[in-house]
Formats: structure tokens, C-alpha cells, sequence
């Protein structure tokens, strides 16, 4: 993969460059410290879940290596780590006692990412719920988003003034849908209806996260919330291919986006699922709740999609924002003549398409929708087959492009006007890969499943290059 873009664009002074990970993506020690089991757990050990069997008993084992971590992101001069909370480690249940070891696990992670004068960044929830909690409905049962509220409420007791940015959760889109509509990931659900439930839960469940972190540290500590806002673009400008896009974008965007930023839900994604529920459970006072004021609007970008009118095949409901097309059930629920056309390369080791130009789209069009709201990546990056040469580097030349046109991307939407504060790369190790287990690495840093060594990979070391000058680097590899 060659790069169209120039190099040597700089950035505002104050932009902030990170990383981030995912606590059951990296962290291992899964019976460690009173922790039990989350959904991830379960899943992976249900046979065909995960590719190879995988699990995230060990991962990379970031739960002992914290220090070494650390230590790494300061040489390569992170400016902010983006790390997520394990409920089940701090809150086995997710209601109940909570377990001192676990709150000291994140109590020292951050003190370190401090002392190394990085920015810690603390997500709420990045897809792992307390298996206890899967068992009374999970997200489809509303207790679960009034316990996560006083979870959040803890966490802010606790990590208090220290934690620069709170991000209550991470792509719900992926923690309704593909968790209970297709099934593809935990808990494995695949019912339409809870999907909705969950879709709403969660909602109320940012709301109660974030009004709980500032009723403890201020009205004016920094709260967030990252979506995987979908890029959908119509196949041709026929009605019914614009009404396709139409379903997609109110499934997949809207009903987070409207809810969250503007008090209410798309009429439209009842008319769209009128057959499958009433949204009863949408209760009055629920939108007030959800409509919580944020710092910063947090968006993971990875590919676009394109669509039709049409009759998708069986259990075909096209990728969704990671990749996984489901075998069972489809994700977009209530999209229901709606077919994903193959998308034109180049593509990553996922098979998702490379199109910086979709990010300055997206950008643009959310400043122009909320003009007052600042953005920031919260994850973009790539998989890719990286070769190890003898010595140990990896010269993984396509992702440094990757990096550098994404990058550059964030850098034209700055230009026309869009306010976004950070960007954070995705991700800062090689780590288990959801479905798809140790199969496909995005890390920037390279590690030896057998041995846990850490390596940076050419893109690590360009990216240092980057925080370090404010600019793009020219994206030669690092021989």
C-alpha cells in the first residue's frame, strides 16, 4: 500500500496524541484478585465462538506488566493512554462489594500514566459486563444501567481528580447489536427485541454514568462517550438505494447520536421496528437522563460501507464497524431490504476498505450537525499480516500508510474548520482480537504470544516521530 497523501502536516499545538486499548483485550489474570467471571469469559470458552478457541485468560498479560507498559508508551512519548475499566475485576457481580485489589489495580495504573506525564483516559465499559449480570438479562434488563451508574459513581470516588477525560462507554452500537441481535459477539444473543432493549439501556446507562461522575467530581469534570458512527454511503440516487442508506444510519448511528446530543430518539426507528416492540421501556424521565452534557464527542473509525435496496442474503447483514458479518442473524435490526455491496480495495487483514476520505466526511458532517461539540479519535488503525525479519523488527510498511493518510485525514478536517482535540491509535499492543482471538494484530507495538516480548513495530517509531514534531512524517519505513 502506497500513500496519495503529502507529508509534513502539522497540528494545533495543544492536539493530543494517544493510544488505547481494551481491559479484556490485554489484560489477562482472569482469576486474579477476586475477579470473575465477564460475558468475554463465557463466550470465548463456548465451542465456535472464537476463532482457534482462543481466550483472554493470559492476553498479554498487561496485568503484570504494568510498570514495563508504562514505561513503553513514555518512550515512545504517548501524550495520553486510553485504557478501559474491567467491572467484574473491581465489582465481581456488578452489584454488591466491591474488591479493593481491583480498585488498587487501576488506583496504580493511573498514578504511573501520571508520573510518566501521560493523560489517562478512562472508559467505563468496553464490552465486558459481569457474566452475574448477563444472567439476570444484561443490557436488555434495565437494572443493569442503574447498577452501572453506581459502578461509574465508584470508579469516580476512587480515581477521583486523577483520570483526564471519562468515557462512560464504548461503541454500544457493537455491545447491542452484534451482542444480541447477531449473535457474533458476547454474549451471543440473537433476538431482535433485546437488541432494541439494549440499545436503550445503554443510552441510560451513558446518562447515569456520566450525571454519576459529575454529582461526585463536578458539573464541570470532562465526560465522554466514543461511538462507532458508521460511514454508509447509497449505491446510486434512486429513492429506494437513499432509503436503504436511511435505515442504516438510523439504526446504527441515530439512535445513539439523537438520545445522547439531543434529547429524543428518530421517530423513524419506530416506524422501522413497530413490528418488533413499542419502545415501552422507554421510560419519561429516560431522556433527560441520557442527554448529559459532554466535553468531548469520542469516534472510532476504521472503513466505510455502501448499500442497496435489496434482499441481502441469509444471515448476511454486511460487515458492521469491526468486520464480523454475522452467520446467523443480522445486525441491523429493523434495516430489513437492505443489501451491503463489496466495497473496492485496497483492504486490511480484516477485509474492511481503506478510505481516509471517509473520516473527513464523517468528521464534517457531525461539526456541522453539533458546531459547538469537540471531536476526538478515539480509535483508528489497522490489522495487517506482519512478517517479523531475523533480527525481530517488523517493517510493517502498510500500516504505517494506513496511519499516515487516517492521520492526515484528521489533520484536512481540522483544516475546514472541524474543532477535534485528539487522535489515539488503535492499538498500542497486539492483543486478543474479540472473534477473532490472536488471529489479526493492530498494535503498534509488536508481542510475542509465546514469550510476551514487546517489540515496536516501524509504525510505533513513526508515530513517536509524529507526537514528537506536531507533524506527519514522511512514511519511510524505520530500517
Amino acid at each position: 500500500m502506497t500513500t496519495p497523501r503529502p507529508s509534513g502536516r502539522r497540528f494545533p499545538d495543544d492536539f493530543l496524541w494517544g493510544s488505547a486499548t481494551a481491559s479484556y483485550q490485554i489484560e489477562g489474570a482472569v482469576h486474579e484478585g477476586g475477579r470473575a467471571p465477564s460475558i468475554w469469559d463465557t463466550f470465548s470458552r463456548t465451542p465456535g465462538k472464537v476463532q482457534d478457541g482462543d481466550t483472554g485468560d493470559v492476553a498479554v498479560d498487561h496485568f503484570h506488566r504494568v510498570p514495563q507498559d508504562v514505561a513503553m508508551m513514555a518512550d515512545l512519548g504517548l501524550q495520553a493512554y486510553r485504557f478501559s475499566i474491567s467491572w467484574s475485576r473491581v465489582q465481581p457481580d456488578g452489584s454488591g462489594a466491591f474488591l479493593q485489589a481491583g480498585l488498587d489495580f487501576y488506583s496504580d495504573l493511573v498514578d504511573r500514566l501520571i508520573a510518566a506525564r501521560i493523560k489517562p483516559v478512562a472508559t467505563l465499559y468496553h464490552w465486558d459486563l459481569p457474566q452475574a449480570l448477563e444472567d439476570e438479562g444484561g443490557w436488555a434488563n434495565r437494572r443493569t444501567a442503574i447498577l452501572f451508574g453506581e459502578y461509574a459513581r465508584k470508579m469516580a470516588e476512587v480515581l477521583g481528580d486523577r483520570i483526564h477525560l471519562w468515557t462512560t462507554l464504548n461503541e454500544p452500537w457493537c455491545s447491542a447489536y452484534l451482542g444480541y441481535a447477531s449473535g457474533v459477539h458476547a454474549p451471543g444473543r440473537t433476538d431482535d427485541v433485546s437488541a432494541l432493549r439494549a440499545v436503550h439501556h445503554l443510552n441510560l446507562a451513558h446518562g447515569l454514568a456520566g450525571r454519576a461522575v459529575k454529582d461526585v467530581l463536578g458539573q464541570d469534570t470532562p465526560v465522554s462517550v466514543t461511538l462507532n458512527l458508521h460511514v454508509t454511503r447509497a449505491a446510486t440516487d434512486a429513492p429506494e438505494d437513499l432509503e436503504a442508506k436511511r435505515q442504516i444510519d438510523t439504526i446504527g448511528n441515530e439512535v445513539f447520536l439523537r438520545p445522547m446530543l439531543d434529547g429524543e430518539y428518530p421517530k423513524e426507528v419506530f416506524a422501522d421496528t413497530e413490528h418488533l416492540t413499542d419502545w415501552s421501556f422507554v421510560q419519561d424521565e429516560d431522556l433527560d437522563i441520557i442527554q448529559v452534557p459532554l466535553a468531548v464527542l469520542g469516534i472510532n473509525y476504521y472503513s466505510t460501507g455502501r448499500v442497496r435496496w435489496g434482499t441481502p442474503e441469509v444471515g448476511d447483514g454486511g460487515p458492521g464497524p469491526d468486520g464480523h458479518r454475522s452467520s446467523a442473524s443480522s445486525p441491523w435490526v429493523g434495516a430489513t431490504n437492505v443489501e451491503f455491496l463489496p466495497q473496492p480495495g485496497p483492504h486490511t487483514a480484516m477485509g474492511w476498505n481503506i478510505e481516509p476520505e471517509g473520516l473527513v466526511n464523517l468528521l464534517v458532517e457531525v461539526h456541522e450537525r453539533y458546531p459547538a461539540l469537540p471531536l476526538a479519535i478515539t480509535e483508528n488503525g489497522a490489522a495487517f499480516d506482519d512478517e517479523v525479519t531475523p533480527d525481530g523488527r517488523v517493517h510493517d510498511v502498510d500500516r504505517v500508510a494506513y496511519l499516515h493518510d487516517h492521520i492526515d485525514a484528521v489533520g484536512e478536517a481540522i483544516k475546514r474548520g472541524v474543532d477535534v482535540r485528539g487522535y489515539f491509535v488503535w492499538s498500542l499492543m497486539d492483543n486478543f482480537e474479540w472473534s477473532y482471538g490472536y488471529s489479526k494484530r493492530f498494535g503498534v507495538v509488536r508481542v510475542d504470544y509465546d514469550t510476551l516480548e514487546r517489540t515496536v513495530k516501524d509504525s510505533g517509531l513513526w508515530y513517536s516521530d509524529l507526537i514528537a514534531t506536531n507533524a506527519i512524517p514522511a512514511p519511510a519505513p524505520h530500517l
